[in-house]
């Protein structure tokens, strides 16, 4: 079987000129936010009027982070001198002082907030502007679904987040106690990866198996089910539809299909090159008890992404023990290599 060193992540860049996820709209309360993306320190904030903004992160008089500033009705302001800037990062206000320099302004950053995630443009330029309106993500959105998620702080670097979510055969292993086990099927399951531009799907399809723990928690399943996993690769996030149906009462290729699924939202935003900001959602509309049921799969869902910080900041830390470490791929590897692919393909295109 051949061998390779694993594939190198960019030290100098990542893929800009596009949107990607700054937080989820419930982590933006009454304070600001510090955040590095892509290398860019940020502060997000929310106003009172609940409008969102994005600026560098420092103050123009003496470099305070304005993340340690607080929010009021016109803005943001500093919490050395008191200057107060608004969403666009112009100085509107200097205590004690009428007159407000041309200069006495920082750097913002377009944010949209929709479908309760802040997404943010990144350019290869700090005053570039957005090209395109940010991704849409219905479930969030429809009332059917009831949907919940968090934010972690992953120390390691993006793409070994990629390769863990465009690879679910290691649900066998590492997630026995909520949507995992199963060993044998999720390594030998019926697997299709396909490409379109920047997007790779994965289809994955497990007939007969038995119910994971966190299904059969949600779900009054006969007995044995046939599984599936439609996972969708976007360089700023991932969408992964998982389920299961009683065994043989349904086609697995049938998009209408009947059962009980989950709606993963993944955004995997750098924050360095060997660190990384992991947001996540999981939306489900199940016929009954839909707040009980709700509620088990958002917190098994929660220690199932705990289990995965565990293994990937594991992983990377023996990277860094074995530089040039060989690695091999096996038949698992389809889709993670096709997303790194994509990844290559961006940072070898002329900004």
């Amino acid at each position: 079987m051949e061998q390779h060193a694993p594939a190198p992540l960019s030290t100098t860049q990542f893929p800009v000129d596009r949107w990607w996820v700054a937080a989820l709209s419930s982590e933006l309360t009454d304070k600001p936010v510090a955040r590095t993306l892509l290398g860019r320190p940020v502060v997000l904030f929310r106003l009172p009027s609940g409008e969102v903004g994005a600026l560098e992160d420092r103050c123009c008089h003496k470099s305070l982070p304005l993340s340690c500033g607080s929010l009021e009705s016109r803005g943001l302001r500093c919490g050395y001198h008191g200057l107060l800037f608004d969403r666009d990062g112009t100085c509107v206000e200097i205590p004690g002082q009428d007159r407000i320099p041309a200069k006495a302004c920082v750097s913002s950053y377009p944010v949209r907030e929709q479908d309760a995630i802040v997404w943010i443009w990144i350019g290869a330029d700090v005053h570039a502007r957005p090209t395109s309106a940010p991704p849409r993500y219905a479930f969030h959105a429809d009332p059917q679904y009831r949907f919940g998620g968090g934010h972690y702080h992953y120390d390691a670097p993006y793409q070994l987040i990629h390769d863990n979510l465009m690879d679910l055969s290691h649900l066998g292993y590492v997630h026995l106690k909520t949507i995992g086990g199963n060993a044998a099927l999720h390594m030998g399951a019926e697997t299709r990866v396909s490409s379109d531009g920047d997007t790779v799907t994965l289809v994955r399809r497990m007939p007969d198996s038995d119910p994971p723990p966190t299904y059969t928690a949600a779900w009054p399943f006969a007995g044995r089910v046939d599984r599936w996993q439609e996972i969708e690769f976007h360089v700023s996030h991932i969408r992964i539809w998982t389920g299961a149906m009683d065994a043989g009462t349904g086609d697995l290729h049938d998009p209408a299909r009947g059962g009980f699924h989950m709606r993963g939202f993944h955004g995997i935003t750098p924050e360095t090159e060997t660190t990384t900001h992991y947001f996540w959602t999981v939306a489900t509309n199940p016929q009954h008890d839909i707040e009980r049921v709700a509620q088990t799969v958002i917190e098994q869902s929660a220690a199932t992404f705990d289990e995965d910080k565990t293994v990937i900041e594991a992983q990377y830390r023996n990277q860094l023990r074995f530089p040039g470490g060989r690695q091999i791929d096996i038949h698992v590897d389809a889709g993670p290599n096709r997303a790194r692919r994509v990844i290559e393909r961006l940072l070898l295109e002329p900004a």
